[in-house]
């Protein structure tokens, strides 16, 4: 299932729409705000307004949120929990595996390659938790297959 089609006329290139989208991810962790309401309000903050791209993806993640969570929770240390990983970090990898799962476009390697620069950009040292937690998502998710 490919979920890239919108009617949004703002043109970026896909690491761009997905910065754009991790931003709009990372500020509404901070109210319970659906991100239908979250994308209008921010759409004045982004040059040209909310890409298509980003406005499909933010909507899907928040659709598959629970599931999202629950994929990542596996992978995390003994006694961890959703709540401890940094906002902006969580953000990171619900786009990951959304696009992983959701995105046929995108390959897996990208998607975790532009998660790791998303992290280096936007967190303190944490694009190393970040391409652990993806490595073995996509490791275990290929071993599955078989």
């Amino acid at each position: 299932m490919d979920n890239e089609s919108n009617n949004s006329q703002v043109t970026l290139s896909r690491s761009e729409a997905r910065e754009q989208a991790f931003m709009l991810l990372f500020s509404g962790s901070f109210d319970n705000e659906p991100a239908e309401a979250k994308i209008e309000d921010d759409t004045q903050l982004f040059e040209g307004g909310v890409c298509g791209y980003a406005h499909s993806v933010v909507s899907g993640i928040e659709e598959k949120q629970a599931e999202l969570d629950a994929e990542i929770s596996k992978y995390l240390k003994k006694g961890w929990t959703i709540a401890r990983i940094s906002k902006a970090s969580l953000a990171i990898l619900r786009l990951a595996i959304y696009e992983i799962n959701y995105v046929d476009s995108v390959p897996e390697s990208v998607s975790i390659s532009e998660a790791v620069e998303l992290a280096k950009k936007y967190t303190i040292d944490e694009s190393k938790f970040v391409n652990g937690i993806l490595g073995a998502y996509v490791r275990r998710k290929a071993g599955e297959k078989q």
